[in-house]
C-alpha cells in the first residue's frame, strides 16, 4: 500500500487546512488517485490492522440494500451507528422514522433506485415501450389542462451492469451511481463513493472497476472504500468469468481530520507489509467454471464468504470518526 501512504504524505505537505460541516478541521488537496493491478495483491492496508469483517459487512448490507444500523450491525459492521443515531442534523430530519434508521442510503440507490416517468396519456407508444421495461402505472392526473400519467420502477442498477457485462462487455456505459439528487435529504449521509464503473476486456476475460469518491478522509475511510470497492470487482468475477485486473480510485476531495494525524504519523513510520489475497467462499458461484449465470447470489453472499490470505499488519491503531 505504498500508494495509499504516498497520498497521505502529498497531502500533509501540501494541503490546505479547511473548515467543514463536522466540525473538525481538515488538510485537503482537489484531486487525488490510485490505481492497483489486483494480479499483485488485494490493496488493504498493512500498516495497522485492517477492520476487514465490518468493511465486508458493510459491503453485504449495501448488496441487500440496507438503510438500518441494526441491519448492518446484523452483518458484523458498527460505522453507521453514530450516523444513524448521533448525527444532530439526521435526527432532526423528518425523514428519518426510528432508531438506526438511515434513509434512502446507498444499498437502496444501488439496488431500488426509484425510477418515475411522467408521459402525456395520449402517447401510447411511449407508454407500451415503458411498461415492456418494467414500469407500472401509478396514476393518471391533469397538468395545466393536459392529462398524463405516472409511472414507476425499481431500478437494480447493479444486477444491469451484470446483465450488460453478461451481454455486451464492450459496453462503455456499465456504471452504477447512488447520487440521486431527488432524495439527498432523504439520507443519513449522501453518498461518498458514489459512482462504480466496470470495464470487461472479453480478449483478455479480464475486468477493472473505476470508483469516483466525491469525498475522502485517508485516515479512516479510504481502506474501508478500498476494501470494499476490491471485493465488489472480485464478486462481479466471479459471478461473470472475469479476473479482477485494474482497481483505480479516483477522489475529488482528499482530505486527512485534525485528530487522525497522530495515527497517520505513526503508520508513516512503519514499512507496509505485502499485499495479501482475497480469497472468496467455494460456495459463490464461478461462471468461468460453471458456465452457469447466477447473478442472485449478489443477495445470497455472506460477510464470511470473503476472506484475507496471507494479511500481515503492523499493530492496531485507532482514531475517532467524524460526523
Amino acid at each position: 500500500m505504498k500508494q495509499y501512504l504516498d497520498l497521505v504524505r502529498t497531502i500533509l505537505e501540501t494541503g490546505t487546512l479547511q473548515e467543514n460541516r463536522t466540525g473538525i478541521r481538515t488538510i485537503s488537496i482537489p484531486g487525488a488517485m490510485m490505481r492497483f493491478d489486483l494480479r499483485d495483491g488485494f490493496p488493504a492496508v498493512t500498516t495497522r490492522r485492517l477492520a476487514f469483517k465490518s468493511a465486508v459487512g458493510e459491503l453485504v448490507g449495501f448488496l441487500r440494500a440496507c438503510n438500518s444500523a441494526s441491519g448492518f450491525r446484523a452483518m458484523g459492521c458498527k460505522v453507521w451507528d453514530q450516523n444513524a443515531n448521533e448525527n444532530p442534523q439526521w435526527l432532526a430530519n423528518p425523514y428519518r422514522t426510528e432508531d438506526d434508521d438511515l434513509g434512502e442510503i446507498y444499498g437502496i440507490q444501488w439496488r431500488r433506485w426509484p425510477a418515475y416517468k411522467v408521459l402525456d396519456a395520449s402517447q401510447e407508444a411511449q407508454i407500451a415501450d415503458a411498461k415492456l421495461r418494467g414500469y407500472a402505472m401509478l396514476t393518471r392526473f391533469s397538468d395545466e389542462g393536459c392529462e398524463k400519467v405516472l409511472l414507476y420502477k425499481a431500478v437494480d442498477q447493479l444486477r444491469q451492469c451484470l446483465d450488460t457485462i453478461m451481454s455486451n462487455p464492450t459496453d462503455r456505459r456499465i456504471l452504477f451511481h447512488g447520487w440521486n439528487w431527488a432524495q439527498l435529504d432523504q439520507m443519513a449521509l449522501p453518498p461518498c463513493h458514489l459512482l462504480y464503473q466496470f470495464l470487461p476486456n472479453a480478449a483478455k476475460k479480464e475486468i477493472s472497476l473505476c470508483l469516483y469518491v466525491r469525498s475522502n478522509d485517508l485516515g479512516l475511510g479510504a481502506p474501508f472504500n478500498l476494501t470494499e470497492g476490491a471485493a465488489l470487482l472480485h464478486l462481479v468475477g466471479r459471478l461473470t468469468g472475469y479476473a479482477p485486473r485494474w482497481f483505480t480510485y479516483f477522489i475529488g476531495d482528499a482530505h486527512i481530520y485534525e485528530n487522525h494525524l497522530d495515527m497517520l504519523h505513526e503508520q508513516l513510520k512503519r514499512e507496509p507489509f505485502p499485499l495479501p489475497q482475497l480469497v472468496l467462499s467455494d460456495r459463490i458461484p464461478d461462471y468461468a467454471l460453471t458456465c452457469k449465470y447466477e447473478p442472485e447470489w449478489l443477495e445470497k453472499v455472506e460477510p464470511g464468504d470473503f476472506l484475507l490470505e496471507g494479511y500481515r499488519h503492523h499493530a492496531p491503531l485507532t482514531a475517532p470518526m467524524a460526523v
